[in-house]
């Protein structure tokens, strides 16, 4: 079985296809960082009209790297929610073409679930039940995962997730996007302990939610000062959206700032899925999504493990960002027989999981 995996939910555009055996036969991944850098973050518009561009050439690609044609697949899957409205219209539309000129069921695929799928594929075996963190530019979520489509949420964040923190802070640092590469490897150069930042809602043992909002704020006050301004946009590139101050900034003292900021957006992540093990009663962890490809947070979720004794799953790191391979959930639907009608509709969004 041939499954051709579509994947648009924000500025990647890409495509798989996968067997029934979870082998990989194809990968295709067309980033778009280059046209959302001057901005500091993913222009919605900018980023659908790429995917209009790029989809149909992508899905070329990826059929020719698997030397197959559109009449050896045996359904199309592509993941409509959560995400951008546009780009996940781009793939839904794209996808229900496809079955349409050939014939083939469609699968749909939830984005979230999908990330979490990823560490049963870099495993190579069952890793349900488990508790999953999903960390990335749009979510910062926990969930019991009875199976690979049986999600409950356990809690969230209540305002920014982990990823859009890491972008904001970069951008009041002067560091380039993506913040979250710039912001590792600023860190590295950093001292962990030099600012003692905010872990909010960390010692909060009731709620299993994430805060980090007031943590960026922090950052801003100490970076920017309180009441003032930041600088308009030139129109030149990510730095003319700096705070002036940041522009002055010593490398020294940017890199003691990363290193503080990576440290308490860390602590919060590991603290909480430390609480969701011990609230469930599990003990296997999946963690999903871009930020999982941070160092630190991978070393951090490594010491946990070994000190707590529970079973560790992240991905590698070309499966925590957003690609299609991890559109091989679609496998799943495919054995149960969870096909869509093309009256299959997208799910735009965020998916906000807080229980309060």
């Amino acid at each position: 079985m041939r499954i051709l995996t579509l994947e648009t939910t924000c500025d990647e555009t890409a495509a798989a296809v996968v067997t029934d055996r979870l082998e990989v036969l194809a990968s295709v991944v067309a980033s778009q960082d280059k046209l959302h850098e001057r901005f500091g973050g993913v222009v919605p518009e900018i980023a659908s009209r790429a995917h209009v561009e790029r989809i149909l050439p992508v899905i070329d690609e990826t059929l020719r790297k698997a030397n197959l044609r559109l009449v050896d697949l045996d359904a199309v899957a592509v993941a409509n929610t959560p995400g951008l409205a546009g780009s996940l219209l781009v793939g839904l539309c794209a996808a229900k073409a496809l079955c349409v000129a050939c014939n083939l069921p469609l699968l749909e695929v939830n984005h979230l679930q999908a990330h979490i799928y990823a560490c049963r594929l870099a495993s190579g075996r069952d890793v349900f039940p488990c508790v999953g963190l999903i960390v990335s530019g749009g979510h910062s979520n926990l969930y019991r995962c009875e199976s690979a489509t049986d999600f409950t949420p356990l809690g969230g964040t209540i305002d920014d997730a982990a990823g859009e923190a890491f972008d904001k802070v970069a951008s009041l640092l002067g560091l380039p996007y993506p913040g979250g590469p710039s912001i590792q490897r600023a860190a590295e150069k950093g001292n962990p302990t030099a600012h003692r930042f905010p872990r909010p809602l960390l010692d909060d043992r009731a709620r299993l939610d994430f805060s980090f909002s007031g943590l960026k704020t922090a950052i801003r006050y100490l970076v920017v000062g309180p009441g003032k301004l930041e600088a308009a946009s030139r129109g030149r590139g990510a730095g003319d959206f700096l705070a002036p101050s940041s522009q002055s900034l010593v490398p020294n003292s940017v890199a003691d700032i990363a290193a503080s900021f990576q440290e308490a957006v860390v602590d919060c992540l590991v603290g909480k899925a430390e609480l969701a093990l011990e609230q469930t009663g599990y003990r296997t962890l999946c963690v999903g999504g871009g930020v999982a490809a941070n160092r630190r947070l991978r070393q951090r979720l490594e010491e946990s493990a070994a000190r707590l004794g529970y079973e560790l799953h992240v991905p590698p790191l070309a499966l925590c960002t957003d690609n299609a391979v991890m559109g091989a959930i679609a496998v799943e639907r495919f054995r149960a027989g969870k096909f869509a009608d093309l009256s299959l509709d997208v799910s735009p969004g965020v998916e906000r999981t807080s229980q309060y």
